[in-house]
């Protein structure tokens, strides 16, 4: 173990550049290897993203890196899809995608809470979404284009209240999606239980119905996570926020 270089305490400590194993690590370094394993599933449940890191989560999700990672994410579902779905086309494929982060930006309220380094207000949240004027991720739009015109079913599950479907469905139309066959929203009953398993419990209602779901683009772990699966599950960054 190498010597850590000055004195500190807390998070000042990553303030100063260390020597650990011969590497020299900064505070770049520990934000980065922060936003890493949150996209590893290593780091959970966290309730505000580290004070030290707001500035490092705001850069990224505002870079070109971050349209980068997301249109790779979208171009691995395009490989997949062209190579190994044996598409029907009987209107029982399907493909499911969350909304928030997925479909639509939430950066321009995260903005307002430091990119997360305040802990979240809902009803502050459920104002912003009201006014139904987040952008969208244009990756997924193209995406989303795609799995349409290959006469797949697109349905939209969403952790998003049910009373705000008027405006979900506003912001979607406005910034060109058109055309899913379902959107699924919580409902009072889906409030008692964890965002996992609202989705997964959707998922299997789906299924019941006939659909053969071949996958499932989501920003967070509860989306993707859980039984029944989809036949594959594909992860779309986002540091901002943790939800289970």
């Amino acid at each position: 173990m190498g010597k850590t270089v000055g004195s500190c305490l807390g998070f000042l400590c990553l303030l100063i550049p260390r020597t650990r194993n011969g590497l020299k690590i900064s505070l770049k370094n520990y934000c980065e290897s922060w936003r890493m394993n949150v996209e590893l599933h290593n780091i959970r449940d966290f309730e505000v993203v580290p004070e030290e890191c707001t500035d490092h989560i705001g850069r990224y999700v505002r870079s070109i890196q971050y349209q980068v990672d997301s249109e790779r994410t979208a171009e691995e579902c395009l490989v997949y899809v062209s190579t190994s779905c044996n598409l029907k086309k009987d209107t029982k494929d399907a493909w499911i995608f969350d909304i928030d982060d997925t479909l639509l930006s939430t950066v321009p309220f995260y903005k307002t809470i430091l990119y997360g380094g305040k802990k979240l207000n809902e009803t502050s949240l459920e104002e912003w979404m009201n006014k139904a004027n987040a952008p969208a991720l244009d990756h997924s739009l193209r995406l989303f284009n795609d799995l349409k015109s290959r006469g797949i079913q697109i349905i939209l599950v969403s952790a998003r209240r049910e009373h705000l479907r008027s405006a979900t469905i506003d912001n979607l139309v406005k910034v060109g999606y058109h055309g899913w066959t379902g959107l699924i929203l919580r409902g009072e009953a889906d409030e008692l239980v964890s965002v996992q398993k609202y989705k997964s419990d959707v998922r299997k209602q789906l299924m019941s119905e006939g659909y053969r779901i071949w996958g499932i683009v989501g920003d967070q772990y509860s989306s993707i996570e859980g039984l029944p699966s989809a036949r594959r599950a594909f992860k779309l960054p986002n540091p901002m926020y943790y939800v289970a």
